[in-house]
């Protein structure tokens, strides 16, 4: 027996060893990985790893790589039979145990295979490039892979009166406790692509609910100054400190965007600390990239081409420096053919906020809803937008796992070379654009106009 209150017999979690509470699905693991675990047996989530399958899993890095973190669930002995085919909280089996299969078992669940052979009769199995179980993951297009690890999923599709009743269960603004399984959104006809999209109107509670989440942006401007003299050389102290200080006002800009959020009082305060220190390089990222880009990449660009490095800095660029900017790049590139709309860009930022898979946090339950609410919300409003576009939505998503990537390798980036990697980055992006629009920003557009 383990005595999980002695100090003496803490254990660890056999996948990112961060402190077990205690045996889960057979072996003794975290509550994150726990809760991961389920949810990718119970949503069929598949899942890809853009590496060689062996990332690293670590407390601060097992939400990197999903891939590689289902993958060590199963090999360490996780036993999917022990869910509760309900999804409910609480495991079929308290005397199930860890359990050993064969790589080939390990294979046929990694690729979606078995999944595909649950799937009812009434429904079409799809194996398109998206996904839409859950809004931590990023779908991606085989023509078009992300550098970062995305998300693919074989999903059944249900028709069309289905799906509609089920965006309205969970944009509704009221919640219940307790849910049942993500549904599938995707009509059979507009994912086969055997008819052309047709033009539809916006549900009725998608309209509100993303104009709440851009009233609570801050577009105007950033304060911070960015203007130098002509012929003035800015040293690296100096383009740090200017670094510094934008970070600081952008940060301080997230800080206010929380507390205008239409779902503030649904949160504890404590909930709000845990998921702001959690993704706060991811939002400010977020917001460089669409809302404040004409800014970064005009105006802080030209700051970044009076810095020169020296020769010391430039050859002691680490390896993590270089791939912090080359993902950095392709975002960039990304972003800038997307031209995310401030509606879109206020979903995808909420979406990225209400992560449940982050430590510490008490209500995970209704934090999940509000997750899947403006999930859903996003798509109807891309779909509504941009009907012309049908996978506009899942390569929306996609770009949310690497902007969590990166944000999780800038901080191995030794703050010496940040001056260096930035105009690098600032200097290969804004050469990469062969017109630069004047206005709020070069890849925003407003509802008033596409």
């Amino acid at each position: 027996k383990m005595s999980w209150d002695d100090p003496a017999d803490q254990r660890t979690c056999l996948i990112c060893e961060d402190r077990a509470t205690g045996l889960h699905y057979g072996i003794i693991s975290c509550e994150g990985c726990k809760g991961f675990f389920k949810r990718s047996i119970c949503n069929k989530r598949v899942y890809r790893c853009s590496r060689d399958k062996n990332c690293e899993m670590s407390r601060k890095q097992r939400n990197r790589c999903q891939y590689c973190r289902l993958l060590k669930c199963l090999q360490m002995g996780m036993n999917r039979k022990a869910i509760r085919e309900d999804g409910m909280p609480g495991g079929r089996n308290k005397s199930i145990g860890p359990v050993q299969i064969t790589e080939e078992e390990i294979e046929r669940i990694m690729s979606g295979q078995e999944f595909k052979e649950d799937v009812p009769e009434h429904t079409w199995g799809t194996n398109g490039d998206s996904d839409h179980s859950s809004p931590s993951n990023g779908a991606s297009e085989g023509n078009q892979p992300s550098p970062a690890s995305t998300l693919s999923s074989n999903r059944s599709v249900e028709m069309n009166g289905y799906t509609a009743a089920l965006r309205d269960q969970y944009i509704n603004t009221s919640m219940s406790t307790h849910y049942q399984l993500l549904p599938h959104l995707f009509s059979y006809a507009a994912q086969s692509g055997l008819l052309a999209p047709q033009p539809r109107s916006l549900y009725p509670q998608s309209h509100p609910l993303v104009l709440q989440l851009v009233a609570a942006e801050d577009l105007a401007p950033l304060a911070t100054p960015m203007l130098i003299e002509d012929g003035y050389k800015v040293t690296q102290v100096e383009l740090f400190a200017l670094l510094c200080r934008l970070a600081d006002e952008l940060l301080f800009r997230q800080i206010s965007w929380i507390k205008k959020l239409p779902f503030f009082c649904e949160l504890s305060i404590e909930d709000y600390t845990c998921l702001l220190s959690s993704t706060w390089q991811e939002l400010i990222l977020l917001s460089c990239l669409t809302i404040y880009s004409a800014q970064i990449f005009g105006d802080l660009a030209d700051v970044t081409a009076k810095y020169t490095p020296s020769d010391d800095e430039l050859q002691g660029f680490s390896e993590d420096g270089m791939e912090v900017m080359e993902r950095l790049i392709y975002l960039f590139r990304k972003f800038h053919q997307l031209k995310i709309s401030n509606e879109e860009y206020a979903c995808m930022k909420a979406i990225n906020f209400l992560n449940q898979d982050i430590r510490g946090l008490s209500n995970i339950s209704q934090l999940e809803q509000l997750n899947k609410r403006y999930w859903y919300v996003c798509q109807d409003y891309t779909e509504y937008k941009y009907p012309h576009q049908p996978k506009r939505f899942p390569e929306i998503m996609m770009c949310l796992p690497e902007i969590r990537c990166i944000a999780g390798k800038l901080v191995n980036v030794p703050l010496e070379q940040l001056p260096l990697l930035f105009k690098a980055v600032l200097h290969s992006c804004k050469s990469s654009l062969t017109s630069y629009r004047t206005g709020p920003s070069p890849c925003v557009t407003t509802s008033s106009g596409n």
